[in-house]
């Protein structure tokens, strides 16, 4: 579906917001919680906290998991790359007419959340975390916003998929 200019620019506006939200609650998070080192502030019981974390290595701490010597310049670069890719692949699929209106909702959510943590990143040297949940390591909204965005491409995919095998 082509976008008309006032929907992409809907699109880009949200994107753009999306990204200042992640900031936001990622400097909110470092003005209450690093005067704290180490304090976890519980939300819901044991199940949801904000504990501040500076994630230095890429999610899951996977370089660390696989004895990959610590490298902020290649995480950069790998952020950045990956924030090119989504960025072009949604502009190649919305030329082509290929992409639909939910489709768009999932890009914008997945190059909002790249952006949030490429410009940690580039600014920082690390990435801000401060959520908990249970287990689970900690993340941010841009996190968030990665992983939503992607299940809403996953969705759209598969009603695709779906619609074909009927037809």
């Amino acid at each position: 579906m082509a976008l008309d200019r006032s929907r992409r620019v809907l699109l880009v506006l949200f994107a753009a917001s999306l990204v200042g939200c992640d900031h936001a609650t990622k400097a909110l998070a470092e003005a209450s919680l690093a005067p704290l080192p180490g304090k976890v502030i519980p939300l819901a019981g044991d199940v949801v906290a904000f504990r501040l974390a500076a994630n230095a290595d890429t999610a899951f701490s996977l370089f660390t998991r696989f004895g990959v010597p610590h490298a902020p310049g290649l995480l950069l670069t790998l952020a950045l790359l990956g924030t090119l890719v989504v960025g072009v692949t949604w502009a190649l699929r919305a030329w082509r007419g290929e992409a639909r209106g939910i489709d768009h909702v999932g890009f914008a959510l997945v190059l909002a959340g790249a952006i949030g943590n490429a410009l940690d990143r580039a600014l920082r040297g690390y990435v801000v975390d401060f959520l908990q949940v249970a287990a689970w390591p900690i993340f941010n909204v841009a996190d968030v916003l990665v992983v939503v965005g992607m299940g809403v491409l996953a969705l759209a995919a598969f009603r695709v998929t779906q619609r074909s095998k009927i037809e």
